[in-house]
């Protein structure tokens, strides 16, 4: 074993151009009042990761151009579908009468550990502002409310470290589902973990 060396490791990954047109994880990505720019940021960058269909930056949550998103983003405003929106309820129920269910992380009276969850697609996972969370509101609308357990003292991860390690769990449960080889070697197309053949 040993190491990739820098020029091999961007020598797989895909060019704007070559993602334009390629299949994306059907994920939107809901954020509810982010105040951190640099959580904003870093959530770009794990959506580029995912190649999530959209992210959806809602309420207070800053949105481009900010350095300070830009910082931690590394240029995935530019590669990640994204849309504000001023009223995040608003956009919930807009998204709704799509047909696409609601998933909020967050602690509720009836939240599932989110490995136990059997996601379906299209989805709408909502993130919480980093103090108190999806609003009431939200959660009032959603479809299903997922957590990530935690055997600490602490109730809860930073909003971009938990959004890094449910959309994987997300991704991975996706790329099992699909039937289609032929999608599936897109997503995995310039990925040197691409399963074999």
């Amino acid at each position: 074993m040993r190491k990739l060396t820098f020029e091999e490791i961007t020598g797989q990954r895909l060019s704007f151009g070559e993602l334009q047109g390629l299949p994306r994880l059907p994920v939107w990505i809901l954020l509810d009042d982010i105040r951190s720019l640099y959580n904003v940021g870093a959530i770009f960058r794990t959506s580029d990761a995912a190649r999530i269909e959209k992210l959806l930056l809602c309420g207070i949550t800053g949105h481009p151009p900010r350095k300070e998103i830009d910082k931690t983003a590394l240029g995935a405003v530019q590669s990640v579908p994204w849309e504000y929106h001023e009223n995040c309820l608003a956009a919930v129920k807009k998204i709704k009468n799509k047909g696409i269910p609601i998933a909020v992380l967050e602690h509720t009276d009836n939240s599932i550990p989110y490995r136990e969850v059997d996601y379906s697609f299209p989805l709408c996972v909502v993130l919480g502002n980093e103090v108190n969370g999806v609003s009431d509101k939200i959660v009032k609308e959603a479809d299903l409310a997922i957590e990530i357990p935690m055997f600490g003292t602490k109730q809860s991860l930073n909003v971009s470290v938990s959004f890094g390690i449910l959309v994987y769990e997300i991704l991975f449960q996706y790329l099992k589902s699909i039937e289609n080889r032929e999608i599936r070697d897109y997503f995995y197309s310039k990925c040197s973990a691409a399963p074999e053949k």
